[in-house]
């Protein structure tokens, strides 16, 4: 595969298909089968074999692959670092790459992560609709700023939603955790969740949209502009291929995120005005973690979000790991329909294991 290199401070060690030094996580992997002085020895062997990189006081090279998908019982979180800021992609606009074709009017891309490559790109900086891809900065700043431990009641605002538009049923007077809320946002993508953060987090949803744009541009987001945090179309609510990136790349900091968008299904508990208890089963819009939609061979879905409206057409950002180990980001907007767009993923998808 060829593509343009990006801002990365990793050596790409992939095995049998690159250079043979082997792949940092990989190397974790196996001290997390090791004891005590072993382990310790490992450490300075591997150090030694891998080098130490200088952006960052870690006892070896971090990657992110580690995090995302486990040490082998090593705390998740001890391998975070600054790094995530320095392997961003930047790339031009267009970038073939054999055996993927989508249509003009969609806009794609795919990224991957230990390399720091974009390895295809298709109008990645063009204005776009996101629909509820939206919801990717709305969770992030539910991580960021939120309590998942609050429980917030659910006002009539909270409910002011077109008609028709994906809401899990929330009703006045419940009461509910953050943490259901931010579960229904993510894998069902309910627009009712999505107002009730919003309001509970800034007090009103126009300041959490200021929050969402300051966010935004914080993330060098800058083709980017958002007016309500669930994705309903609004001409002046738009994104680009490249700034999803971004922010999914930035959400992968939160273990909350990460872990919620892998899950195909959740039941939210809530207690209604009455008192009375209920639950409310919830699906995935994801079709991959639904079983209904198949990645290609070698490749494992680990989540992302989705979106879909008229004007935005069928959009999915997502995160998935190939047959190394390694992560990738994929991203197609603006598919015709649903079925085009998991047809086009998988055309990304069947080139990470190229």
């Amino acid at each position: 595969m060829t593509g343009v290199k990006c801002i990365n401070t990793n050596p790409k060690g992939r095995g049998g298909r690159g250079k043979s030094r082997p792949g940092p996580h990989k190397v974790r992997w196996a001290l997390a089968g090791m004891g005590g002085a072993a382990a310790v020895l490992a450490v300075v062997l591997a150090v030694l074999i891998l080098g130490k990189d200088s952006s960052a006081d870690l006892p070896m090279e971090y990657s992110r692959a580690a995090y995302l998908y486990g040490d082998g019982g090593l705390p998740a979180r001890i391998q975070r670092s600054e790094l995530f800021a320095q392997n961003l992609c930047v790339s031009q606009d267009n970038i073939a790459l054999d055996g993927v074709a989508v249509n003009e009017a969609e806009s794609a891309a795919l990224f991957e992560l230990d390399s720091g490559e974009t390895l295809f790109a298709r109008n990645m900086y063009q204005k776009m609709y996101p629909a509820s891809v939206t919801k990717i900065m709305t969770g992030i700043l539910a991580c960021k700023y939120g309590n998942m431990n609050d429980m917030v009641t659910i006002d009539s605002s909270m409910l002011d939603l077109e008609s028709g538009s994906q809401a899990c049923g929330l009703r006045e007077g419940d009461t509910v955790t953050m943490d259901a809320l931010f579960h229904a946002l993510i894998i069902f993508s309910a627009n009712d969740a999505a107002m009730a953060i919003a309001k509970h987090i800034s007090g009103s949803v126009e300041e959490f949209v200021n929050l969402m744009n300051e966010e935004a541009q914080s993330l060098g987001a800058t083709g980017t502009h958002f007016v309500n945090p669930h994705g309903l179309h609004d001409e002046n609510h738009y994104t680009t291929v490249y700034d999803v990136y971004l922010m999914l790349n930035e959400a992968l900091n939160y273990e909350t995120f990460v872990d919620t968008m892998q899950q195909g299904s959740y039941t939210l508990s809530l207690t209604h005005a009455d008192g009375t208890a209920a639950q409310i089963a919830l699906y995935s819009t994801d079709q991959y973690l639904t079983r209904q939609k198949n990645a290609p061979s070698g490749v494992t879905i680990l989540g992302g979000k989705t979106g879909t409206t008229d004007q935005a057409g069928s959009c999915l950002a997502l995160l998935s790991q190939n047959s190394y180990g390694e992560p990738y980001i994929s991203i197609v907007m603006n598919a015709p329909s649903k079925s085009v767009l998991y047809e086009d993923m998988n055309q990304l998808l069947s080139r990470i294991n190229g």
